[in-house]
């Protein structure tokens, strides 16, 4: 049911099978089982179970990593990107990481369109749009060129 949903890492994965396996192994040997032993069994299993699903195909990192990418390109910068991947406990490819640098700048242009469309009334405004692309995950370089400078500047 996990995987139906959508793609999903290796370490998500796992992190969300684990209490289910523990849980399975506890009810069935009983109120004296040993934690330690039931926390390693259930690691045992739910290892072999992820290197099948791997084996099998239908757990693959590649697949995680472009399907988090498609999701997130249009709204977000490379550092919040890679930040997520890290989280899950995947990397981007030196190709794919250049292809993301190459076209930030007109993402950003994008997303600070689609939000503002105008330029900034004032200094303060402008620091408000540039905190939001910032934040947004983009490079200090890439918000300097998008956000226009104030009206009164």
């Amino acid at each position: 049911m996990l995987l139906a949903q959508r793609e999903h890492s290796r370490a998500e994965l796992r992190r969300k099978l684990l209490p289910m396996a523990r849980a399975d192994i506890l009810s069935k040997a009983g109120e004296h089982a040993d934690a330690a032993t039931c926390a390693e069994a259930a690691a045992a299993r739910v290892d072999a179970l992820l290197e099948w699903l791997h084996a099998n195909k239908y757990l693959s990192e590649e697949r995680f990593v472009e399907s988090r990418i498609y999701a997130r390109v249009s709204r977000f910068g490379n550092r919040r990107i890679e930040q997520e991947l890290a989280q899950h406990g995947v990397a981007l490819d030196p190709g794919t990481r250049a292809t993301l640098r190459d076209t930030e700048l007109s993402r950003a242009k994008d997303v600070w369109a689609r939000k503002y469309g105008q330029p900034p009334a004032d200094a303060p405004e402008r620091m408000r749009q540039m905190r939001f692309l910032a934040a947004r995950g983009f490079s200090g370089d890439v918000v300097r060129q998008v956000v226009p400078k104030a009206r009164t500047d």
